[in-house]
């Protein structure tokens, strides 16, 4: 299939609706996958930063995924047709508390589809907005960049990572074992075949491990940061995914306390270099 840009773009401003209740057992299970030692969740406890995500999850049909365990394309999201997608950035604001057992409402829509010659072939990056209502309120604005990619081609060599922070005042080492992998896919209901699949990862896609999921990496950061600064209320936070982390080997998370309202976090490969940029700004 050719990469028809005009006929991508025709996908902006496609919008979507969907609903869903903020039940408990997903943050009693996230909390045990994090290795949390929380209370029991009740009704009315607030969902952590970036715990939306274990709602509004895709229940498509088993006859209408891919080969990659994503969805056939072309229905909300365009049908780009090159082969990896990845998460990159996400960007949140967070006005409002979402609470357990509370009702919740997103709409989504397509705000760009932009087309980029990449050092090793076209990327076409995709920008989706979330708004998250709760109770009749806005309560998480978020903005998702998605890129589209071709795999790589032998003897193609890796970029070169930007440096990364070298004055961290919290670090935890992450053991990123198939167990945590598929525990975060089955919480978010992603069968994307990078984070469970060895076969299919290394023989298809060209990768030496599983891939740990970006999210997976946001919420460690988060988490991070609730360990460290317990009261710490998120009003923003944005990340920028800069290289693959694999399930061979542990890898860091790091962060650093900037101002009073400002905090700074990243994640460290195993060989030391950044692997996720990140931002938080607290009330």
């Amino acid at each position: 299939m050719p990469l028809d840009i005009d006929e991508l773009r025709r996908w902006i401003g496609r919008t979507e609706t969907a609903r869903d209740v903020v039940t408990l057992a997903p943050m009693r299970a996230l909390a045990a996958t994090l290795d949390r030692d929380d209370p029991a969740p009740e009704e009315g406890d607030a969902l952590p930063p970036c715990w939306h995500w274990l709602y509004f999850l895709p229940a498509h049909r088993a006859s209408e995924i891919g080969h990659d365990g994503h969805a056939h394309r072309g229905g909300f999201l365009p049908p780009v047709p090159l082969p990896r997608r990845m998460w990159a950035v996400s960007r949140l604001a967070f006005s409002a508390p979402v609470r357990g057992r509370q009702a919740i409402e997103r709409l989504s829509g397509i705000e760009y589809v932009r087309l980029k010659e990449g050092r090793t072939g076209p990327l076409v990056f995709v920008k989706v907005r979330h708004e998250l209502h709760a109770g009749g309120t806005l309560a998480i604005d978020e903005e998702h960049d998605i890129v589209y990619r071709e795999l790589p081609r032998a003897g193609d060599a890796a970029p070169p990572a930007p440096p990364a922070p070298a004055d961290a005042d919290w670090t935890r080492v992450v053991e990123p074992d198939d167990v945590l992998l598929f525990r975060y896919s089955a919480l978010t209901f992603n069968a994307h075949r990078i984070h469970y699949d060895r076969r299919y990862v290394t023989t298809v896609e060209g990768y030496p491990g599983l891939v740990v999921h970006g999210p997976l990496i946001a919420t460690l950061l988060l988490d991070l940061l609730r360990r460290e600064v317990p009261a710490a209320q998120v009003t923003r936070f944005a990340f920028k995914a800069v290289q693959p982390v694999f399930d061979t080997a542990p890898f860091q998370v790091c962060g650093r306390r900037l101002d009073a309202q400002h905090v700074a976090l990243w994640a460290l490969t195993p060989e030391g270099q950044l692997a996720m940029d990140a931002s938080a700004t607290l009330a």
